[in-house]
Formats: structure tokens, sequence, C-alpha cells
């Protein structure tokens, strides 16, 4: 039996192409989607796929979920996607999250509704399966080395900062040991946002300007030594597809709010 599949920011970026990968499957069905620009119409002719012809387009999440569904997938913006996570829980649906900027705080209210509904909530910061073998390195690293940082890039158009890539992988690397510091960062001489942001005691810093795409770097320290950590993403969203097919498979029969792709990883 096929999985009933809403998706919200459909004919995004990234949206379009899980779209399209959504058509691709045998086991997924794509029932209703979510695009202010597209609403009324149906996703085939809003993207010239034949193979989503009779997928509707809704202007709004709470329209489309009243279509049912078995996981609203949630890729629009930062400032829509806690309400729209939040009415997919309330419709009995279980959700991937692929919208960056929600915050720790953010997921521990999601969580709870997610709970008390016995639904899961898969998010992602970046579905790439390269970023999720990145961050699996990253904490056997941090459980080695002391001390790292994390540099955030994207492009000069990105409002969000730091990007849903390098806030999970801040607040995954937290759930260990913090890191620590030869300087405590509030014994900074100079001004202390050179130090970056803190997320979940590592320091954070973000990189906005042209010519970048997305990436994140993950880079530990020892005396004389360090070891670099790094994904870089082209401008083709194609990467992000197969990790979002994934999450859409694993989220079915989790509770609550599970962060990370990676963590899916040994489910295979």
């Amino acid at each position: 039996m096929s999985l009933r599949i809403c998706l919200a920011g459909a004919t995004g970026w990234a949206g379009s192409a899980l779209a399209r990968g959504i058509a691709r499957t045998t086991d997924l069905q794509l029932v209703a989607a979510v695009s202010r620009g597209a609403a009324g119409r149906s996703l085939g002719d809003a993207l010239g796929e034949p193979a989503l012809a009779g997928v509707p387009v809704h202007a709004t999440a709470a329209q489309a979920l009243a279509v049912p569904c078995d996981v609203f997938v949630e890729y629009t913006k930062p400032d829509a996607a806690r309400a729209n996570v939040l009415a997919a829980l309330a419709s009995g649906a279980n959700v991937v999250v692929g919208t960056s900027g929600l915050t720790d705080a953010d997921y521990a209210d999601i969580d709870q509704v997610a709970r008390a509904r016995g639904r899961g909530v898969l998010a992602c910061g970046n579905f790439a399966l390269t970023v999720a073998l990145l961050q699996k390195f990253a904490l056997l690293a941090a459980r080695v080395l002391p001390q790292w940082e994390i540099i955030d890039y994207a492009s000069d158009r990105k409002r969000d900062a730091p990007s849903g890539t390098a806030r999970e992988l801040a607040a995954r690397l937290g759930e260990g040991r913090p890191p620590a510091h030869t300087v405590p960062v509030e014994d900074t001489v100079g001004p202390r946002e050179a130090r970056g942001a803190t997320l979940g005691g590592t320091q954070v810093h973000s990189v906005r300007l042209p010519g970048h795409t997305l990436g994140v770097d993950v880079v530990f320290g020892l005396p004389d030594e360090t070891l670099t950590l790094r994904h870089v993403a082209g401008t083709s969203a194609e990467p992000y597809v197969g990790g979002a097919l994934l999450a859409i498979r694993k989220v079915v029969g989790r509770v609550g709010v599970t962060r990370g792709l990676d963590r899916v990883l040994d489910d295979l």
C-alpha cells in the first residue's frame, strides 16, 4: 500500500525536485501540494510533469490537509513552518521537516504535540546523504577531540543564519560533552560577536556571500594539527531527493521529534 504524501513548497527549488522524485517511486503517492503561486492548478501543469497531473495544488497547508495523507512534508519558509507542522500533526499526519530556521524551542513544542498525537516528526537540516554521513563522522570525532567550531556557508540571498544544516549539527554535537575553550568565549577581548553564535555549546560562524550555494565545515583542533570535515553543495536540488524519500519512508511509526537523517541510516 502506498504512503500518501502532502508536499508543502511543491514548486520551490527543493520541493519541485522532490515532487518529481516521488512521482518516480512505486510506494509513495503525492495526493496534495501547497504553493501559493500555483494554487488552483494541478502540480503536473505547474511543473510541466505529466506524472503529477492529478495532484491538486492548494494555497495553504490547512486547505491541502483536508485531503487525507500519511506524511506531510514541510518545505516552505521559516515563518510558516511551525504553524504548518502543528496543523499537520493535528490532522493526524506524520511530518518530515526540510525547512530551516526552526529553533530548539520550536522543536521542543512540536515534540510535545507529536507525542500527544502519537505521530513522528523527522527534522532534517539537510537531506543529502553525504551530510548525514558528515554528521556521523563529526559525532565520532567529537568523542575523541576536545575542541571544535562550525563554519556555515550560503549565498548572499539566504536570510536565515545559521543554516538548518549548521543548527542541526550544533544540536547533535551538543548532546555530548561541550567543546573546551582555551579562552572562554565570555572572556573575548573585542566584539563578542567575532566569536560567532553559541548553539548547543558550539561556536557557529555564518558566511553569506555570492558564489556560495550551501556548505558547512566542522573544524576540530589539537596542538599543531587540525581536522576539517567539509560538505559543499552545488546548484542542483537532486542531492536532497534521495534523503528526503528515505525520511518520508522512515518517519512512519516513530513518535515525537527525531532530528537528523543520520539517526535513521542505521535502520537501513
